[in-house]
């Protein structure tokens, strides 16, 4: 096999690679964010408790509630959805792979030039300056005594 055809072999399987249909959240995105369940949303403090049936009741309409909304809406909006933000990440890829790193890249080139230039001056007028500074100031002599 050469090198072309194992090429367009990996780029074929990131595609068409099969997905995780039981642990559908590998990367532990949503853990902290939408794992609500009854006893998260509902509690009875001790001492006011409704009857048994009611909060059995209570628990199986929101556990079935969430559950088929949450299947609907993903059935209806899910797709579009997908789409969307698939859309958008690539747009932003664009954008950075052809827009962000070529700036980023040519301005460090130019500063580089500028950075130069700024030494060259900093050295040369600057530099001087204090050292003419630090000569007349070397003479000073400081001097602290105590009087009690």
């Amino acid at each position: 096999m050469d090198n072309d055809s194992m090429k367009e072999k990996d780029a074929f399987d990131v595609h068409t690679k099969e997905i995780d249909l039981v642990n559908r959240d590998r990367k532990h995105l949503n853990d902290d964010v939408v794992k609500v369940d009854f006893e998260d949303v509902i509690a009875e403090p001790d001492g006011t408790n409704s009857f048994d049936g009611i909060w059995k009741a209570s628990f199986t309409t929101f556990t079935v509630t969430k559950y088929w909304c949450y299947r609907i809406l993903t059935a209806l909006v899910g797709i579009p959805l997908a789409l969307i933000w698939g859309i958008y990440f690539a747009i932003l890829s664009f954008i950075h792979i052809w827009a962000v790193v070529p700036c980023v890249k040519s301005f460090l080139i130019e500063i580089q030039c500028v950075s130069r230039v700024y030494s060259i001056c900093i050295h040369t007028f600057c530099d001087p300056l204090f050292e003419a500074i630090g000569k007349v100031f070397s003479s000073v002599r400081i001097s602290l005594s105590k009087e009690v």
